[in-house]
């Protein structure tokens, strides 16, 4: 039986059935609701922390614990409305999750700048970092209006190398202070300061997603099997290695070990992202631990990392030596006493490790107060940032979105890992600041503007496709002539009439 419709051109009847069965675009929850709900949570979390600690410190609720939930709500407010306007199909909790973790941080820096006033040379860092992450969420929503498509940012492949590199390299020209150890990793103007290395790992990402998209079958090629590796062939090895030797010179001109590890790190897991192939993975690892131990043995400043790391309580022995660190002793001793459940917010003594209680040991605070179910939880947190990143490389339809979705999950999951790993002794400390936690204005700032190009990726991944127009069914035309009303043989109807009469 004809499928074509043969009254006038009309949608049969199944396909009717068919069409008003489909969902239109505007039909589909782009789960804004479910995004404003869990932000009304995210502010209430630490609005109750801050009480607790004014509670725990002064026995009253604190003076302004209204004006600083009503500031976290009207930024958490501001982002929520750009996602709403200009990508209203995003990811639902990937704003959640860094309002609560930047909250989270505003909290714990209070708490430190209210104990520590007894320190010498304590400086509060809470009224700077409310400011810094004024102007993350301000940069949040520059993204999410200016941004049309995270496609675009393919077009910029090598000049986000250029500026990268440039980023990456410019600390080396400014001289360090003495409160920096010994790592140039700021740019300094007066009082102003910037960490250009946490933009440059953005940066980075852009270059190495839009480079391997083009170079991926090529580095995919294996010349020879080795002991169960495919091994890459010579050419091909140039990209790894020149990554591998900027990587090295970073450590070496700047002794920045947290640096040189997230970018080494974060080139080769989109490799194997692009590629499949293990053998980058063990050729990575290889690179990466052989150049460290050329480094550790030549430069001074990380072979005193590396044995404060090896012997964390030499600082308390009776021949202490001389480079010795207390830091990373007294965040193991604090993270001891807070035991499982912690002595709660605002009770505990981590201020006694000064100014790197704020910064680089902010994660021994929160061990030691709120325990390490608390501190599980805040892991969980970030755990939580970087599956939702990998989920929208998963939902990208575009291989440029898949490999920038990956590589900056990866970047914030390797800063994480690297912070965390020397704060609790698993690897050398590196300096690094714990993403939205951690005083420091550039990492809140560069952070703010990772989540929002992830959201903008989500949202194109998660749009529904536009319906394409239905072309008009053609209706099977009437015969024209005496064929119309019967074989040859029985005439018209004014012959029908004739013959009858």
């Amino acid at each position: 039986m004809s499928t074509f419709d043969v009254s006038g051109g009309r949608t049969p009847a199944a396909g009717r059935r068919r069409a008003a069965g489909r969902t239109a675009p505007d039909a589909v929850p782009n789960r804004r609701n479910t995004e404003l709900l869990m932000l009304a949570f995210a502010v209430a979390i630490p609005m109750f922390g801050y009480a607790n600690v004014g509670l725990a410190m002064d026995g009253t609720l604190p003076a302004n614990i209204l004006a600083y939930g009503l500031g976290l709500g009207v930024l958490a407010g501001a982002a929520h409305l750009a996602v709403r306007r200009f990508a209203p199909y995003a990811d639902p909790l990937l704003l959640p999750l860094a309002t609560l973790l930047n909250g989270l941080g505003l909290v714990m820096l209070w708490r430190l700048d209210k104990a520590g006033k007894l320190l010498r040379n304590n400086f509060p860092a809470t009224t700077n970092q409310l400011m810094w992450s004024g102007l993350g969420i301000g940069l949040f929503v520059g993204v999410m209006l200016l941004l049309k498509d995270h496609r675009i940012l393919q077009r910029y492949t090598y000049i986000s190398m250029v500026l990268a590199l440039v980023l990456l390299a410019a600390p080396a020209f400014f001289p360090s202070r003495a409160e920096d150890f010994g790592a140039k990793i700021w740019i300094r103007f007066g009082s102003f300061s910037i960490q250009p290395g946490e933009f440059a790992k953005i940066i980075l990402t852009i270059f190495f997603a839009g480079f391997l998209m083009v170079k991926k079958d090529a580095l995919a090629l294996a010349s020879r099997k080795f002991m169960g590796l495919y091994l890459p062939r010579g050419r091909d090895l140039g990209p790894i290695v020149v990554v591998w030797l900027l990587s090295i010179l970073i450590l070496v001109f700047e002794t920045d070990l947290g640096t040189s590890f997230l970018f080494f790190g974060l080139f080769v897991v989109m490799l194997y992202v692009a590629t499949e192939r293990t053998s980058w993975i063990v050729f990575g690892l290889l690179m990466s631990f052989g150049g460290a131990a050329v480094v550790a043995t030549s430069e001074r400043h990380v072979k005193t990392r590396i044995n404060a790391w090896l012997d964390p309580m030499a600082a308390f022995g009776p021949h202490p030596p001389k480079e010795s660190s207390e830091q990373i002793g007294q965040t193991l001793m604090s993270l001891g006493s807070g035991g499982t459940v912690g002595t709660g917010l605002g009770q505990g003594r981590s201020w006694l490790i000064q100014f790197a209680a704020k910064s680089d040991f902010i994660l021994g605070s929160f061990g030691e107060e709120l325990g390490l179910t608390g501190l599980m939880a805040v892991f969980l947190v970030y755990g939580l940032v970087v599956q939702r990143g990998l989920r929208t490389a998963l939902a990208a339809r575009d291989p440029f979105g898949k490999l920038l979705a990956v590589g900056l999950s990866s970047a914030f999951a390797l800063q994480v890992f690297v912070v965390a790993g020397g704060v609790t002794g698993l690897i050398p400390l590196t300096g690094m600041t714990m993403p939205f936690l951690a005083q420091g204005g550039s990492s809140v700032v560069a952070n703010w503007a990772l989540i929002a190009v992830l959201m903008k990726i989500s949202d194109t991944a998660r749009r529904p496709a536009a319906e394409p127009t239905p072309e008009p069914v053609p209706a099977i035309p009437e015969p024209a002539g005496p064929d119309r009303y019967g074989p040859p043989g029985y005439g018209t109807p004014d012959q029908s009439r004739g013959a009858s009469s």
